[in-house]
């Protein structure tokens, strides 16, 4: 947000976060940045040091690669920022198992394979205000049509993802087959979305994947 403030106080949708409104500033927030930054390095570092190396690889993914280097300069942005978005659920997959295997990277691609849904969901409903701010998105560089299929394509995969992690992992078959469910209805939603090339189907997309996401996480921590 330090960074960002210039093109946050320019979008109608960020212009009220705490710094471009004058709440904070942003001397204030870069210090508090650091302090959370360095303190759950630390911590993290203190309980393993895979551990550690993950979360501090998801850091540098989007403060450095996505925020600082990418973000300004091209709508495939959003890759290096759906890798940091997975470092989380691999690095509390390694603090389990204390090691990155197949079914921890599943989980990475399955928030990378969401990503896209989510980004370009908003980007479509903003795409005025990304031109304004000089952020380059998907909806401002390529059709709407490309757009759609993108974000269906994208939203499968996720749902596959996370079933194959799932299978790997050996969640009970009921489980499974209730995410199996899900996806599938997640399927049929995805294909209608691509052929339908509605703003407002894709925002219902957008939500539905978000609930899916929760709810196969959910099943995950329950029914290994």
């Amino acid at each position: 947000m330090v960074y960002d403030q210039d093109i946050d106080s320019r979008m109608q949708r960020t212009k009220k976060r705490p710094i471009p409104a004058g709440m904070i500033s942003a001397r204030e927030g870069l210090k508090l940045g650091i302090v959370l930054a360095l303190g759950g390095l630390f911590w993290a570092f203190t309980l393993d040091v895979l551990y550690g190396s993950v979360v501090l690889a998801g850091l540098v993914f989007n403060g450095v690669v996505y925020t600082l280097w990418l973000k300004r300069r091209s709508p495939w942005s959003i890759l290096w920022g759906g890798i940091a978005g997975g470092m989380p659920v691999l690095a509390g997959r390694v603090l389990s198992t204390g090691a990155i295997d197949l079914a921890g990277i599943l989980l990475v691609l399955a928030v990378l394979f969401w990503i896209p849904t989510h980004i370009m969901t908003f980007s479509i409903r903003y795409k005025d205000d990304y031109r304004l701010a000089g952020v380059p998105v998907f909806p401002n560089r390529y059709s709407k049509r490309t757009v759609n299929t993108i974000i269906g394509l994208s939203t499968c995969l996720a749902a596959a993802a996370f079933l194959s992690a799932a299978w790997l992992i050996g969640l009970h078959l009921v489980f499974w087959w209730i995410m199996a469910g899900l996806g599938g209805l997640l399927l049929a939603l995805a294909l209608v979305s691509i052929m339908s090339r509605s703003s407002a189907l894709n925002f219902f997309l957008f939500k539905a994947a978000s609930v899916y996401m929760l709810i196969a996480m959910l099943l995950i921590m329950l029914g290994v």
